[in-house]
């Protein structure tokens, strides 16, 4: 079998000198029959080596659950890296960052507010064993000493930058060995003193994350780690967005000529992204420095491949950067032709607030989110007063619209630190749709509970005697399975659209949703992910895996208003961002 190795300068493959030259490609954010096409680019780019964190929290949505079907076969992906001649590098965390919601770590692990975060506490160690258990048991026999593609594993992940519990990262690298880990484990840091110092342990090689000023990054690396390979293990060529903010990209030729500079410094390199996919469903995060930032569903990331796997600027000049210093194959990726573009008028709303598909629970004092294990729900109660007053919350997390006899009162927004609200009149029906916006995915704030946090009062006085109801996102494509239309609900409150629509199945889509308000959609009864017209997102993925050759449902959870209930598709990513 083949023989990896950390050498005195360099990596060992078979113990001769091997510089690693790897693209990020996350398997969750990627339809799995895409999979196979997207790996072949990276090998027609001139990467030796795949990398791919894994999420906890997808493959673990509920305690006792470990899920591999559908997006989260890593095995499959694995060999499917395998099958392309590639190798690959696995980064389990448990904490991941990756801009995913919670970074990662399950939402149920921290409804016992003794469980530790990110340190060595017992609840949380013993749940990060059984979930890297798990994971290695899916690795341990495609390690390269098994005849299968992976050279490494990381522990943990940017743990410098959050914390210097080095129990902790010691238990976490001994779990990852006891499972049965034979390749070389590595750390990640941002390359500052402090970080490398607090994240790194003796013995795992350390690795950094950046993406310029390479000799600086480069020596300062070196201080920390004095023997060894040299590798950026995030060379990051662009950045993710967040609802509100504009479209972030980079330069072609400044990345290229930094990623130069690593590989003719001797040093292996990652590249983060090499095609970043999509945040399907509810999957992506955010962060919150003072101010909080929602991330949205695209994690096109400005990388070599775009959203939909298409080469891009990037993607050419890295080619002809890696061809200064590996064999890159004579070929290229072939260019799709976009689908046509063509509208369906959205038809049978349902209006979520007569009729929310899931039963009701009474609650004396209002719950959170995360108490009803939920990501969007109403809650319920009859005022008995009269005239104006004042409405507050201790904290919005992170988005709650007000309702009064069902007439709209306005919005609360997290990011705005907003918390009070005036109610024209106290006498009659109060209504509030709660909606996680994603998880904070870095720093001190991962892990906190999710929906209205602290009393809410009316004036002086604390609210009680709330009714509240889930609404159940996995079970809304079939919400007409169950209720009727009702059509008097149209533009108030959240609100339910479906359509249909006919394809050959064989090309890529895009939804345009500029027109929307904000809300959800779903096609065959996959969740594309989250839509709003704050931008600078302005349509959603769809990938032709996903399409049927013929009839094909749209269903649209809009939680504002629609300029026009109309649906329109489109073959070109050239609407998907506007710069703000």
């Amino acid at each position: 079998m083949p023989d990896f190795a950390i050498g005195e300068s360099d990596f060992l493959l078979d113990g001769r000198p091997f510089q690693i030259i790897s693209g990020a490609l996350h398997y969750f954010r990627i339809h799995p029959d895409s999979w196979a096409d997207r790996i072949e680019k990276a090998r027609l780019m001139g990467l030796n080596t795949i990398e791919t964190y894994v999420p906890w929290n997808l493959h673990s949505p509920r305690p006792g659950v470990f899920d591999t079907s559908g997006l989260l076969d890593l095995g499959r992906f694995l060999r499917e890296v395998a099958d392309a001649g590639l190798y690959a590098i696995v980064r389990p965390g448990p904490y991941i960052c990756a801009e995913l919601d919670n970074g990662g770590l399950p939402a149920w692990l921290f409804r016992d507010s003794s469980v530790g975060v990110r340190r060595y506490e017992p609840g949380f160690m013993s749940a990060v064993t059984q979930y890297l258990q798990d994971v290695l048991e899916i690795v341990r026999p495609l390690q390269i000493d098994q005849g299968g593609p992976v050279l490494l594993v990381q522990v943990e992940n940017e743990y410098g930058a959050f914390g210097d519990d080095q129990t902790y990262l010691k238990a976490v690298a001994e779990v990852i060995r006891g499972a049965g880990t034979t390749v070389p484990l590595v750390t990640v840091d941002q390359p500052t003193d402090a970080m490398l110092a607090a994240g790194g342990l003796d013995g795992v090689l350390r690795t950094a994350s950046f993406g310029s000023r390479v000799p600086s990054r480069l020596e300062a690396l070196r201080k920390h780690q004095p023997t060894g390979p040299l590798m950026c293990m995030e060379f990051w060529d662009g950045w993710f967005d967040y609802w509100g903010g504009r479209h972030h990209t980079t330069s072609a030729a400044e990345a290229a000529a930094e990623l130069d500079a690593l590989l003719a410094a001797g040093a292996s390199v990652n590249i983060y992204m090499f095609h970043g996919g999509t945040n399907f469903g509810l999957t992506s995060g955010a962060n919150d420095k003072g101010v909080y930032r929602a991330t949205v569903t695209s994690y096109d990331y400005d990388a070599p491949l775009d959203e939909a796997g298409n080469p891009t600027e990037k993607y050419h000049a890295f080619r002809e950067v890696i061809s200064r210093y590996a064999p890159v194959p004579d070929e290229l990726p072939a260019i799709r032709p976009p689908a046509r573009e063509f509208g369906v008028a959205l038809a049978d709303p349902i209006g979520l607030l007569q009729g929310c598909g899931g039963a009701w629970s009474e609650h004396a004092a209002l719950p959170t989110l995360d108490d009803l294990e939920a990501r969007l729900a109403i809650f319920r109660t009859e005022l008995r007063g009269a005239g104006p007053a004042l409405l507050t919350f201790g904290e919005v997390r992170d988005r709650v619209q007000v309702f009064l006899d069902g007439a709209p009162v306005g919005v609360l927004e997290r990011e705005r630190h907003e918390r009070a609200i005036m109610l024209p009149h106290t006498r009659g029906r109060l209504e509030l749709v709660v909606e996680d916006q994603g998880r904070v995915n870095y720093g001190p704030r991962i892990g906190e509970p999710k929906g209205l946090i602290g009393p809410v009062r009316l004036g002086a006085d604390e609210l009680t005697g709330w009714s509240a109801c889930v609404i159940d996102l996995d079970n809304l494509p079939r919400l007409w399975d169950s209720a009727g239309p009702t059509p008097s609900a149209l533009g108030i409150g959240p609100t339910a659209w479906r359509a249909t629509f006919e394809t050959g199945g064989e090309s890529d889509l895009f939804l345009r949703t500029d027109a929307w308000g904000k809300g959800l959609a779903w096609v065959n009864g996959f969740c594309l992910g989250r839509y709003w017209r704050r931008g600078p997102q302005e349509t959603l993925y769809v990938p032709a895996p996903l399409l049927a050759q013929g009839t094909n449902t749209l269903v649209v959870l809009e939680l504002d208003v629609m300029d026009t209930p109309t649906a329109t598709f489109t073959g070109s990513a050239s609407l998907g961002f506007t710069d703000l």
